[in-house]
Protein backbone atom coordinates (compact mmCIF):
# COMPACT_ATOMS: atom_id res chain seq x y z
CA UNK A 1 0.00 0.00 0.00
CA UNK A 2 1.25 2.80 -0.75
CA UNK A 3 -0.40 4.69 1.90
CA UNK A 4 -1.84 3.07 5.06
CA UNK A 5 -5.83 2.55 4.34
CA UNK A 6 -8.04 3.80 6.75
CA UNK A 7 -10.39 1.20 8.97
CA UNK A 8 -13.12 3.02 11.02
CA UNK A 9 -14.75 0.32 14.01
CA UNK A 10 -16.94 -0.10 16.99
CA UNK A 11 -14.07 1.20 20.12
CA UNK A 12 -13.46 -1.33 22.97
CA UNK A 13 -13.75 -1.97 26.33
CA UNK A 14 -13.65 -4.89 28.89
CA UNK A 15 -9.71 -5.46 27.47
CA UNK A 16 -11.10 -5.96 24.02
CA UNK A 17 -9.74 -3.52 21.03
CA UNK A 18 -13.13 -3.32 19.66
CA UNK A 19 -16.91 -4.54 21.04
CA UNK A 20 -18.22 -5.83 17.32
CA UNK A 21 -17.14 -9.45 15.86
CA UNK A 22 -16.78 -8.07 12.79
CA UNK A 23 -14.40 -5.56 13.61
CA UNK A 24 -12.66 -7.81 15.30
CA UNK A 25 -12.48 -9.83 12.83
CA UNK A 26 -10.88 -7.51 10.64
CA UNK A 27 -8.35 -6.01 13.04
CA UNK A 28 -7.10 -9.70 13.66
CA UNK A 29 -6.33 -10.16 10.19
CA UNK A 30 -4.71 -6.99 9.62
CA UNK A 31 -2.40 -7.55 12.80
CA UNK A 32 -1.72 -11.27 11.53
CA UNK A 33 -0.93 -9.76 8.38
CA UNK A 34 1.13 -6.84 9.17
CA UNK A 35 -1.25 -4.98 7.35
CA UNK A 36 -0.77 -0.81 7.88
CA UNK A 37 -4.10 0.43 8.88
CA UNK A 38 -4.92 4.04 9.93
CA UNK A 39 -7.39 3.25 12.56
CA UNK A 40 -10.64 5.26 13.89
CA UNK A 41 -11.77 4.12 17.39
CA UNK A 42 -15.11 5.73 17.11
CA UNK A 43 -18.95 4.72 18.70
CA UNK A 44 -20.98 6.73 15.65
CA UNK A 45 -20.92 4.53 12.47
CA UNK A 46 -22.42 7.71 10.44
CA UNK A 47 -18.54 8.84 10.92
CA UNK A 48 -17.60 6.36 8.83
CA UNK A 49 -17.51 6.47 5.21
CA UNK A 50 -20.05 4.26 4.52
CA UNK A 51 -22.37 4.45 7.74
CA UNK A 52 -21.89 1.13 9.21
CA UNK A 53 -19.04 -0.46 10.83
CA UNK A 54 -16.46 -1.86 10.40
CA UNK A 55 -15.57 0.43 7.00
CA UNK A 56 -12.12 0.11 5.47
CA UNK A 57 -11.14 3.80 3.47
CA UNK A 58 -8.82 3.37 0.05
CA UNK A 59 -7.14 5.76 -2.09
CA UNK A 60 -8.11 3.01 -4.86
CA UNK A 61 -11.61 1.32 -4.12
CA UNK A 62 -13.27 3.89 -2.34
CA UNK A 63 -14.55 2.48 0.36
CA UNK A 64 -15.26 -1.69 1.93
CA UNK A 65 -17.53 -2.50 4.56
CA UNK A 66 -17.91 -6.28 4.51
CA UNK A 67 -15.34 -8.58 6.52
CA UNK A 68 -14.62 -10.97 3.34
CA UNK A 69 -14.66 -7.97 1.08
CA UNK A 70 -11.80 -6.23 3.51
CA UNK A 71 -9.67 -9.37 3.91
CA UNK A 72 -9.95 -9.58 0.15
CA UNK A 73 -8.68 -5.68 -0.78
CA UNK A 74 -5.55 -6.44 2.30
CA UNK A 75 -4.38 -9.77 0.69
CA UNK A 76 -4.30 -8.45 -3.02
CA UNK A 77 -1.67 -5.60 -1.11
CA UNK A 78 0.31 -8.16 -0.31
CA UNK A 79 -1.31 -8.54 3.65
CA UNK A 80 -2.09 -12.40 3.23
CA UNK A 81 -2.16 -14.22 6.44
CA UNK A 82 -3.05 -17.17 4.60
CA UNK A 83 0.55 -17.38 2.41
CA UNK A 84 1.78 -20.68 3.36
CA UNK A 85 -1.65 -22.36 4.18
CA UNK A 86 -2.55 -25.92 1.82
CA UNK A 87 -5.09 -26.44 -0.25
CA UNK A 88 -6.49 -28.68 1.99
CA UNK A 89 -5.87 -25.94 5.03
CA UNK A 90 -7.60 -23.45 2.57
CA UNK A 91 -11.00 -25.85 2.20
CA UNK A 92 -10.87 -26.30 5.92
CA UNK A 93 -10.88 -22.58 7.13
CA UNK A 94 -13.98 -21.79 4.60
CA UNK A 95 -15.99 -24.76 6.01
CA UNK A 96 -15.32 -23.48 9.07
CA UNK A 97 -15.95 -19.60 8.65
CA UNK A 98 -19.28 -21.33 7.12
CA UNK A 99 -19.83 -22.97 10.13
CA UNK A 100 -19.21 -20.04 12.03
CA UNK A 101 -21.81 -17.85 9.96
CA UNK A 102 -24.89 -20.17 10.03
CA UNK A 103 -24.82 -21.76 13.64
CA UNK A 104 -22.33 -19.54 16.29
CA UNK A 105 -23.59 -15.86 14.63
CA UNK A 106 -27.55 -16.51 15.13
CA UNK A 107 -26.85 -17.35 19.16
CA UNK A 108 -24.44 -14.26 19.28
CA UNK A 109 -26.93 -11.84 18.19
CA UNK A 110 -29.83 -13.25 20.05
CA UNK A 111 -27.10 -13.18 23.11
CA UNK A 112 -26.52 -9.75 22.32
CA UNK A 113 -29.94 -8.49 20.68
CA UNK A 114 -32.70 -10.20 22.00
CA UNK A 115 -32.17 -11.86 25.29
CA UNK A 116 -33.89 -9.19 27.51
CA UNK A 117 -31.33 -9.36 30.29
CA UNK A 118 -28.33 -9.13 27.87
CA UNK A 119 -30.18 -6.44 25.48
CA UNK A 120 -30.59 -4.03 28.52
CA UNK A 121 -26.85 -3.49 28.89
CA UNK A 122 -26.16 -4.35 24.89
CA UNK A 123 -28.49 -1.17 24.57
CA UNK A 124 -26.96 0.94 27.21
CA UNK A 125 -23.59 0.18 26.27
CA UNK A 126 -24.37 1.63 23.13
CA UNK A 127 -26.50 4.59 23.98
CA UNK A 128 -23.42 5.60 26.13
CA UNK A 129 -21.25 5.47 23.42
CA UNK A 130 -23.42 7.53 20.83
CA UNK A 131 -23.38 10.89 20.96
CA UNK A 132 -26.30 12.70 21.68
CA UNK A 133 -29.10 12.78 20.32
CA UNK A 134 -28.40 9.42 18.36
CA UNK A 135 -28.32 7.99 21.23
CA UNK A 136 -31.81 7.95 21.62
CA UNK A 137 -32.31 6.10 18.76
CA UNK A 138 -29.36 4.32 17.67
CA UNK A 139 -29.57 1.14 19.76
CA UNK A 140 -32.94 0.31 18.68
CA UNK A 141 -32.31 0.74 14.66
CA UNK A 142 -29.19 -1.61 15.22
CA UNK A 143 -31.78 -3.86 16.77
CA UNK A 144 -33.76 -3.80 13.99
CA UNK A 145 -30.71 -4.65 11.60
CA UNK A 146 -29.57 -7.53 13.86
CA UNK A 147 -33.15 -9.18 14.08
CA UNK A 148 -33.33 -8.74 9.91
CA UNK A 149 -29.53 -10.24 9.56
CA UNK A 150 -31.04 -13.23 11.95
CA UNK A 151 -34.41 -13.58 9.34
CA UNK A 152 -31.95 -14.12 6.80
CA UNK A 153 -30.19 -17.24 8.39
CA UNK A 154 -33.39 -18.62 10.04
CA UNK A 155 -35.83 -17.73 8.45
CA UNK A 156 -39.66 -16.44 9.55
CA UNK A 157 -39.53 -17.73 12.84
CA UNK A 158 -40.80 -15.42 16.09
CA UNK A 159 -37.49 -14.35 16.50
CA UNK A 160 -38.10 -11.85 19.75
CA UNK A 161 -37.68 -14.41 22.52
CA UNK A 162 -39.12 -17.99 23.39
CA UNK A 163 -37.28 -20.59 25.46
CA UNK A 164 -37.63 -23.13 22.22
CA UNK A 165 -35.99 -20.39 19.88
CA UNK A 166 -33.49 -19.66 22.40
CA UNK A 167 -32.64 -23.63 22.98
CA UNK A 168 -32.14 -23.92 18.84
CA UNK A 169 -29.98 -21.21 18.53
CA UNK A 170 -27.70 -22.36 21.72
CA UNK A 171 -27.51 -25.84 20.50
CA UNK A 172 -26.22 -25.14 17.54
CA UNK A 173 -23.99 -22.73 18.60
CA UNK A 174 -22.74 -25.30 20.90
CA UNK A 175 -22.22 -27.84 18.31
CA UNK A 176 -20.08 -24.94 16.53
CA UNK A 177 -18.06 -24.46 19.67
CA UNK A 178 -17.21 -28.08 20.60
CA UNK A 179 -15.93 -28.89 16.89
CA UNK A 180 -13.65 -25.92 17.27
CA UNK A 181 -12.19 -27.05 20.16
CA UNK A 182 -11.45 -30.06 18.97
CA UNK A 183 -9.73 -29.16 15.60
CA UNK A 184 -7.84 -26.57 17.41
CA UNK A 185 -6.87 -29.41 19.74
CA UNK A 186 -3.56 -28.32 21.57
CA UNK A 187 -2.42 -25.86 18.87
CA UNK A 188 -1.41 -22.48 19.45
CA UNK A 189 -3.40 -21.65 16.23
CA UNK A 190 -5.49 -23.35 14.30
CA UNK A 191 -2.85 -24.07 11.48
CA UNK A 192 0.27 -24.52 13.60
CA UNK A 193 2.48 -21.55 15.19
CA UNK A 194 1.02 -19.39 12.80
CA UNK A 195 -2.14 -17.44 12.84
CA UNK A 196 -4.72 -17.54 9.67
CA UNK A 197 -8.00 -15.78 8.63
CA UNK A 198 -9.90 -18.80 10.44
CA UNK A 199 -8.15 -17.58 13.57
CA UNK A 200 -9.23 -13.79 12.81
CA UNK A 201 -12.64 -15.17 12.13
CA UNK A 202 -13.32 -17.61 15.40
CA UNK A 203 -11.61 -14.71 17.51
CA UNK A 204 -14.15 -12.34 16.27
CA UNK A 205 -16.54 -14.13 17.00
CA UNK A 206 -15.37 -15.92 20.42
CA UNK A 207 -13.84 -13.46 22.59
CA UNK A 208 -16.77 -10.85 22.77
CA UNK A 209 -18.84 -13.61 23.92
CA UNK A 210 -15.99 -14.64 26.45
CA UNK A 211 -14.90 -11.10 27.70
CA UNK A 212 -18.40 -9.28 27.68
CA UNK A 213 -20.26 -8.67 30.83
CA UNK A 214 -23.64 -10.38 30.25
CA UNK A 215 -26.29 -11.09 32.84
CA UNK A 216 -27.04 -13.90 31.07
CA UNK A 217 -23.86 -15.90 30.26
CA UNK A 218 -24.54 -19.57 29.09
CA UNK A 219 -22.46 -19.37 25.81
CA UNK A 220 -19.69 -17.75 27.90
CA UNK A 221 -19.71 -20.06 30.60
CA UNK A 222 -19.64 -22.89 28.07
CA UNK A 223 -16.29 -21.20 25.85
CA UNK A 224 -14.50 -21.03 29.60
CA UNK A 225 -15.16 -24.48 30.23
CA UNK A 226 -12.74 -25.35 27.28
CA UNK A 227 -9.22 -24.29 27.71
CA UNK A 228 -7.54 -24.14 24.65
CA UNK A 229 -10.54 -21.85 23.33
CA UNK A 230 -10.51 -19.44 26.34
CA UNK A 231 -6.63 -19.95 26.23
CA UNK A 232 -6.69 -18.88 22.73
CA UNK A 233 -8.31 -16.05 22.92
CA UNK A 234 -6.71 -14.61 25.28
CA UNK A 235 -3.32 -15.63 23.78
CA UNK A 236 -4.50 -13.62 20.99
CA UNK A 237 -5.21 -10.67 23.14
CA UNK A 238 -1.75 -10.61 25.13
CA UNK A 239 0.28 -11.21 21.78
CA UNK A 240 -1.23 -8.90 19.36
CA UNK A 241 -3.48 -6.34 21.43
CA UNK A 242 -1.66 -5.69 24.97
CA UNK A 243 -2.69 -2.23 25.10
CA UNK A 244 -6.31 -2.95 24.78
CA UNK A 245 -5.81 -5.58 27.53
CA UNK A 246 -4.51 -2.94 30.04
CA UNK A 247 -7.95 -0.87 29.88
CA UNK A 248 -9.97 -0.44 32.28
CA UNK A 249 -14.17 -1.96 32.46
CA UNK A 250 -15.42 1.97 33.95
CA UNK A 251 -13.48 3.64 31.48
CA UNK A 252 -15.08 7.01 30.98
CA UNK A 253 -12.35 8.72 28.24
CA UNK A 254 -12.14 6.51 25.28
CA UNK A 255 -8.49 5.36 24.54
CA UNK A 256 -6.39 7.25 21.37
CA UNK A 257 -6.96 5.53 18.38
CA UNK A 258 -4.25 3.20 16.98
CA UNK A 259 -2.75 5.11 14.04
CA UNK A 260 -3.27 8.83 14.97
CA UNK A 261 -7.10 10.02 15.00
CA UNK A 262 -6.47 13.36 14.68
CA UNK A 263 -8.76 14.88 17.01
CA UNK A 264 -7.72 16.24 20.00
CA UNK A 265 -9.56 16.23 23.45
CA UNK A 266 -10.14 19.78 23.58
CA UNK A 267 -11.49 20.05 19.78
CA UNK A 268 -13.49 16.53 21.13
CA UNK A 269 -15.05 18.03 24.14
CA UNK A 270 -15.66 21.42 21.70
CA UNK A 271 -17.89 19.43 19.51
CA UNK A 272 -19.63 17.36 21.84
CA UNK A 273 -20.88 20.79 23.25
CA UNK A 274 -21.75 22.05 19.88
CA UNK A 275 -23.61 18.73 18.86
CA UNK A 276 -25.85 18.89 22.13
CA UNK A 277 -26.10 23.05 21.41
CA UNK A 278 -27.86 22.01 17.91
CA UNK A 279 -29.33 19.04 18.74
CA UNK A 280 -31.69 20.67 21.85
CA UNK A 281 -31.83 23.95 19.32
CA UNK A 282 -33.07 21.82 16.69
CA UNK A 283 -35.66 19.74 18.63
CA UNK A 284 -36.79 22.88 20.80
CA UNK A 285 -37.69 24.45 17.38
CA UNK A 286 -39.11 21.59 16.31
CA UNK A 287 -41.68 21.35 18.77
CA UNK A 288 -42.22 24.38 18.68
CA UNK A 289 -43.26 25.09 14.87
CA UNK A 290 -45.23 21.45 15.18
CA UNK A 291 -47.10 23.22 17.27
CA UNK A 292 -47.94 26.41 16.19
CA UNK A 293 -49.06 24.74 12.69
CA UNK A 294 -50.46 22.13 14.39
CA UNK A 295 -52.93 24.65 16.57
CA UNK A 296 -53.60 27.14 13.30
CA UNK A 297 -54.51 23.91 11.07
CA UNK A 298 -56.84 22.96 13.85
CA UNK A 299 -58.68 26.27 14.15
CA UNK A 300 -58.81 26.83 10.23
CA UNK A 301 -59.86 22.66 9.83
CA UNK A 302 -62.79 23.70 12.80
CA UNK A 303 -64.12 26.82 10.32
CA UNK A 304 -63.62 25.11 7.17
CA UNK A 305 -64.74 21.97 7.77
CA UNK A 306 -67.70 22.11 9.38
CA UNK A 307 -70.99 20.26 8.03
CA UNK A 308 -73.48 21.51 6.16
CA UNK A 309 -75.79 21.71 9.07
CA UNK A 310 -73.66 23.55 11.62
CA UNK A 311 -72.50 26.03 8.91
CA UNK A 312 -76.50 26.83 8.61
CA UNK A 313 -76.89 27.10 12.37
CA UNK A 314 -73.90 29.59 13.05
CA UNK A 315 -75.00 31.61 9.98
CA UNK A 316 -78.51 31.40 11.57
CA UNK A 317 -77.00 32.41 15.30
CA UNK A 318 -74.72 35.31 13.40
CA UNK A 319 -78.41 36.66 11.80
CA UNK A 320 -80.14 37.03 15.19
CA UNK A 321 -77.71 38.66 16.65
CA UNK A 322 -77.52 40.97 14.23
CA UNK A 323 -81.26 41.40 14.47
CA UNK A 324 -80.84 42.11 18.16
CA UNK A 325 -77.86 44.39 17.87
Amino acid sequence: MAAPAELYCWEGDWGLPSVNTECLIVLAYAKFSGAPLKLHKIGNPWRSPTGSLPALKTSENGSLSRPCDIITYLRKQKYNADFDLSAREGADTLAFISLLEEKLMPALVYALWIDPKNYVETRRWHAEHAPFPLNFFLPGRMQREQLERLRLVKGDKDLMGGEELETELYRDAVECINLLSQRLGSNKFFFGDSPSSLDAFVFGYMVPILKRKLPSGKLQQHIKSLDNLSHFCSNILLLYFPTDGRETFNRKVPSHPEGGDTDNEPWKRRKQILSVVVGLGAMLCYALLTGIVAIQHVQQESIEHRSPSLRSLSSHEEEEEEEEG
